[in-house]
């Protein structure tokens, strides 16, 4: 039978030029959605690193491989396709949001959450205690990150109740042989063979059907090699919340099941490390006369309604580190609004908005800058698709940018000293990884550095400088660091933990 729906009109759009800003999951979903939503639309990627894929790449633990191939979809987006990637541009650094915009029709902000959150008790700022963004960056071979890690206290506290929290704790017990398949960088390797932890203690402030944990990544805690999980049996009792809450998700019921099964098991005692997981237990104070020496909580009471409160009764822990897993936060965006009690750009739809509420002409946001450090990895793409849908509304009509030359904007990058690292250069950094690997017997080695990146993106300018950036130039007050000059200013931050 024929079709003989009416058919709807394709919405119209005339020929966009957008800056993306943040080439991680969000900004490239967006990017993706510009091209083909509105064909004609040309996008202009910038990324604070030589490298791309924000969070997939630097926030996904080495030994989640599954997750981390992510990147071969996203790679897909960008491969092929006419859009200009610039590495290493740091927008509000090199160059203003308000100057990028002036030559494009829209800009859209998806800078992630790269910071951790605040967790308010004494002792925070003590040597030895460390937020998990720090950690997880190292590891995973952010090249901001320092290139050492002190890895030698025997006992250890991590607080947090999700998946970071077993994150940090994994890598705090696994045995480094067992991440000889991943794409872990060297100096990683290498330091995590030295790492002294016999004990870590998860403390989260709720019960066994109250976390954030997901089953799946939960159960690998028990499945490291010479390595036992303790539970007390007197933090998984099931109460008539946890009933319910179990009965309602399968997710939360096969967390607090696999908590409970612990609880059960007989003691192993020739367990080369232990994992401690404490529920019911509150950060209260991280004590140390000159770096960390204890963890103090306070154990908590559950209402019945999924909330606790404190209960006066507190214990102290014999620790040599901290590790604060309580979520990420974004931080501002030169040349935007920002909420501080909630760390993000505030925006409607997709908008960014003024103090009065009043969005911002051109300017639009979207991923956890918009939202907040909530939801998966691929949840970043029904933000993308709001904020594109509003942005193509918003110029279906309107004329074209009056400065609208992003030919221009290469210009004054080079100008200040500043040659980005186009998508060439990201394959020649790609193949030297994969190169790197093959020659370790692995799918590839990560380069964690800088000057290891850039060198890997080099390549003969048109004006004759190398991709580095040439001579240093002091420009509009900003001055362009070289990759050597970044990672020996890291490494004298690391001499000074």
């Amino acid at each position: 039978m024929p079709d003989t729906a009416p058919r709807l009109p394709v919405p119209q759009h005339r020929s966009l030029h957008v800056a993306v800003v943040g080439a991680g999951p969000a900004g490239i979903y967006a990017t993706d959605m510009l091209r083909t939503q509105a064909p004609g639309t040309r996008v202009d990627l910038f990324e604070r690193l030589p490298a791309p894929y924000g969070l997939v790449r630097y926030g996904v633990a080495p030994d989640h491989p599954a997750i981390k191939r992510i990147v071969d979809s996203l790679h897909v987006m960008l491969d092929g396709s006419d859009v200009r990637v610039y590495g290493g541009v740091h927008v509000g650094v090199d160059i203003t949001l308000d100057r990028l915009a002036s030559h494009y029709d829209a800009v859209v902000v998806a800078t992630g959450a790269d910071t951790d959150a605040v967790l308010d008790v004494p002792g925070v700022d003590l040597p030895g205690s460390f937020g998990a963004a720090d950690f997880v960056s190292w590891y995973d071979g952010h090249p901001d990150a320092p290139p050492t890690w002190p890895l030698t206290a025997q006992e250890i506290a991590v607080v947090g109740a999700g998946n970071v929290a077993l994150d940090l704790v994994r890598m705090l017990v696994k045995h480094p042989d067992d991440l000889l398949s991943t794409d872990i960088h060297d100096a990683a390797l290498d330091a995590l063979r030295t790492n002294q932890a016999r004990t870590v203690h998860l403390f989260a402030r709720r019960g066994p059907a109250d976390t954030r944990f997901s089953a799946k990544e939960l159960r690998e805690l028990g499945k490291q090699t010479g390595v036992e999980v303790v539970v007390d049996p007197a933090d998984v009792a099931l109460d008539a919340h946890a009933e319910r809450v179990m009965a309602q998700s399968a997710q939360r019921r096969l967390t607090a099941e696999t908590l409970v099964g612990w609880s059960r098991q007989t003691p192993d005692p020739d367990a080369a490390r232990r994992i401690h997981i404490h529920l019911f237990e509150a950060p209260s104070e991280i004590l140390g006369a000159d770096r960390v020496e204890a963890f103090r909580t306070e154990r908590t009471v559950p209402d019945g309604l999924g909330h606790v409160t404190g209960s006066g009764t507190y214990r102290t822990y014999p620790v040599q580190a901290v590790y604060r897993a309580v979520g990420y936060r974004s931080t501002p965006v030169d040349g935007l609004p920002f909420d501080p009690e909630k760390n993000v750009v505030p925006s409607l739809a997709g908008r960014v908005v003024d103090e009065q509420g009043r969005p911002v002409p051109g300017r639009y946001v979207t991923g956890w800058v918009r939202r907040g450090p909530v939801g998966l990895i691929g949840s970043t793409r029904s933000d993308a698709a709001q904020t594109v849908a509003s942005l193509l509304a918003d110029h279906a009509t309107s004329g074209p940018c009056a400065h609208r030359d992003p030919a221009v904007v290469e210009g004054l990058l080079r100008a200040r000293g500043v040659t980005p690292v186009d998508w060439d250069g990201w394959l020649r950094i790609d193949g030297a990884e994969r190169a790197a690997g093959a020659a370790a017997g692995r799918d590839r080695v990560k380069i964690s550095t800088w000057s290891g990146l850039t060198e890997a993106a080099e390549t003969t300018a048109p004006d004759g400088r190398s991709a580095d950036g040439g001579p240093e130039e002091q420009t509009e007050g900003v001055r362009r660091r070289s990759g050597a000059e970044a990672d020996r200013e890291l490494a004298q931050r690391a001499a000074d933990r």
